[in-house]
Formats: structure tokens, sequence, C-alpha cells
């Protein structure tokens, strides 16, 4: 199946090639007093839906910061269709704080009209790429804009599962004309969860198609017999392995936007700060090869 569509506007210029922290409600006051050096912030779409005080907020902060919207509940997979009400939630916080980047999982949430709240796995299949090609064209049409996919961590597998979930990801890009937010913490839980090779993985994602990175900690979990599972919980310090893949992903990539993900016991706002500078070095140095190599 090919899908052809109008390619929507790229507005991720308007973040720069830095790195974010995810802003949590309980920085809100304090970047607005403080006003910290972060290159830019991402918030989570549905925390800004409401009315109250976390708007307000937003609308203060986004004078001063690049702001990204990241989006959990418009469950691209489910067979039965997006909810069109939630979608327009979606497009007027879009049209309120004009983001430079937007992004959603590639996952589902919602059953027979119920939210779920969680990011469940899909079936990797023909089908269920139908399904989310065709749900991520009407997003991109309803907000009039290119939309970033993020790849989700995994800790089962279908088996009737035919494509790889790094070739399902390439196919959406491909059919949509969508980009990619590649979660480098997501790849590494999933292939040491599944058994992949994550050099693999990164290495097949289009790399024109890459709009933004994220980092986040993980934790292990034992499960006896020598078996362990990783679970992408948000809640540490970004793991030595993920930062080694990080790096891969620069080589592969070029710099794009990185942020800072944690949600899960939230550390004070400097804690942050000290893993996007781990980052920005990051993107520095290869910027500094970058360069070396060009001039020779």
């Amino acid at each position: 199946m090919t899908v052809s569509v109008a390619r929507p506007r790229d507005a991720s210029a308007r973040i720069p090639v830095k790195t974010g922290i995810g802003l949590r409600f309980r920085h809100h006051r304090e970047v607005m007093e403080a006003q910290p050096g972060v290159a830019w912030f991402e918030v989570h779409t549905e925390n800004y839906m409401g009315g109250g005080i976390a708007p307000q907020y937003l609308d203060s902060i986004r004078r001063d910061y690049p702001i990204s919207l990241h989006g959990v509940g418009l469950s691209l997979g489910s067979a039965e269709g997006l909810d069109n009400a939630h979608l327009a939630r979606v497009r007027d916080v879009v049209e309120r704080f004009e983001p430079g980047l937007v992004s959603e999982h590639l996952s589902w949430s919602v059953s027979g009209g119920a939210y779920l709240a969680d990011l469940l796995p899909l079936p990797m299949t023909e089908e269920a790429l139908t399904i989310v090609c065709r749900h991520v064209d009407q997003v991109q049409s309803c907000l009039k804009r290119r939309i970033l996919i993020e790849n989700p961590s995994t800790y089962l597998l279908f088996k009737h599962s035919t494509v790889p979930e790094w070739e399902f990801l390439a196919q959406v890009v491909q059919r949509t004309g969508c980009g990619l937010l590649c979660d480098v913490n997501n790849i590494y839980v999933s292939a040491c969860n599944h058994g992949w090779d994550p050099l693999i993985y990164l290495a097949a994602l289009p790399p024109g198609a890459i709009g933004e990175v994220h980092l986040a900690g993980h934790s292990v979990r034992d499960l006896g017999q020598g078996r362990t599972l990783r679970i992408d919980d948000h809640g540490s310090r970004v793991a030595q392995p993920v930062w080694a893949l990080y790096n891969e992903a620069l080589r592969l990539f070029g710099p794009v936007p990185t942020l800072i993900e944690w949600d899960t016991d939230v550390p004070a706002l400097e804690v942050l700060m000290v893993e996007a500078a781990t980052a920005d070095a990051a993107l520095d140095e290869y910027a500094v090869e970058a360069s070396c190599a060009n001039a020779a």
C-alpha cells in the first residue's frame, strides 16, 4: 500500500539543536522565576488541555523558551479509529502554544471508548501498519503540520508479527511523510528485553526523518534464573550503555534536538541540567569531529 499525501510543514527549525528538558509541574514556578539556562522544554500535551494554572504557566514560559509538545493519548494504533474530540483538543493546544515540534507514540491506549492509561504495544503487521499510517495522515491533516512518531519500549512480542519494528517505523515515514522521535533509551530497553541488536535497529531508521532524540533512565528487574527485564520508567539518570548508543545515533543521524526525560521521582532541576550538559557535550564533540573531517 502506498499513501500519497501533501507533506505538512516542518517546524523543527524552531527547536535548537541543543539538549532540552522535560518540563514537569514541580518546576513551573522555578523556571518562570529563575529562568535557568535550558535550551528548550518539552511538555506532555494532555497536561495543558484544561483550564487552571498549568496552561497559564506555559503561556509565560513559552515567551522565553522554545516548546515541544509530546502527546500520550492519541492512540495511533487503535483499530476503532481516532477520538476526534481528543484530536480537536490536541489541535487547540498546538494552536495556543505554537510548539516547535509535535510528537506522539507508536502505541494504542483506547478500547471500546475506554482510555487504558498506558502505551500498549502493537502487533507489527501490515494491518497495523495500514491503521497507523491512516491515523498519522489524519493527525497531520488536522494539525496542518508534520508530526514525529516515537519508537516504543516493549516487554513482549506478538507471535503473529511479521514486520521488524525498525522496518515498521521506516514504512510509516515513507507512507505518511512524518518524522521520527528516536528514543535511544527505548531502543536499548527493547533490544535487551528481546535479544535485538540495537545497532541494527538504529542503522535501519531513515536518517533524514529523525527530528528529535529522547534520553532517559530505566530500571532492571530480576526475574530469577538469570533473567532480567528492563523497565522504561524514566526514574533515574541515563545509563552508560544508553549514552554509548546515543553517540552512535549522532554518528548515523548527525546532531538533532535531544531531550532529557524524567517522569518518576522527578529530581531537582539542577540534576536534569547536569544530564542535559552531558548530552550537549556529546553534541559538541560530534560537531568538532565533523568539522575536522570536512576540513581534512
